[in-house]
């Protein structure tokens, strides 16, 4: 009986492990919109990676957004600001990385760029720069060169595949 119950335990942290792990941390982009006119440039980056303020600093200077002009339509543009704002880290508690990233920043919008918080920066501080520089990733926003499961809100370091390296052990 007592072998049971051991076993029981055993494949019950098992599964936890892989559930948690095949949970997303951040709610997946479902916004068709903001696919089409977001993620036309660049990775679609999920809402729940940024407070509100960062993300309405961030839709205010469209005009000069990273170095290009990505001003919208004034209907697309609120709806987008909609969507980021009911979506942002602060409102996605449900989601473990949002909850992280809410909790590490100051909610005055001074960040706009995912890569400047304070919970990317602890997330990546071992990664060496050779392979952020390599032409295959290009840089830390490139979310998806080494995070396989990113478009689906997973970043877990199981998921991660660093190219011309493998797999992420830290």
């Amino acid at each position: 009986m007592r072998l049971i119950f051991l076993f029981t335990i055993f494949i019950s942290t098992l599964f936890a492990d892989w559930y948690s792990y095949k949970k997303p941390g951040v709610a997946p982009v479902q916004n068709k919109l903001y696919i089409n006119e977001c993620a036309a440039c660049h990775f679609a980056y999920q809402p729940g990676l940024l407070p509100s303020n960062s993300w309405k600093k961030m839709m205010a200077g469209l005009d000069n957004h990273f170095g290009v002009d990505a001003t919208l339509l004034d209907e697309d543009f609120k709806a987008i600001s909609k969507y980021l704002d009911d979506n942002s880290a602060e409102k996605a508690l449900a989601y473990k990385r949002s909850k992280k990233i809410a909790r590490t920043m100051r909610n005055d919008g001074d960040i706009i760029a995912i890569t400047k918080t304070p919970y990317f920066i602890k997330e990546h501080r071992e990664i060496p720069k050779r392979f952020i520089n390599q032409k295959e990733v290009k840089g830390l926003f490139n979310c998806t060169a080494c995070h396989t499961t990113a478009q689906k809100g997973i970043y877990s370091e199981k998921d991660i595949l660093i190219p011309n390296y493998g797999k992420w052990d830290d």
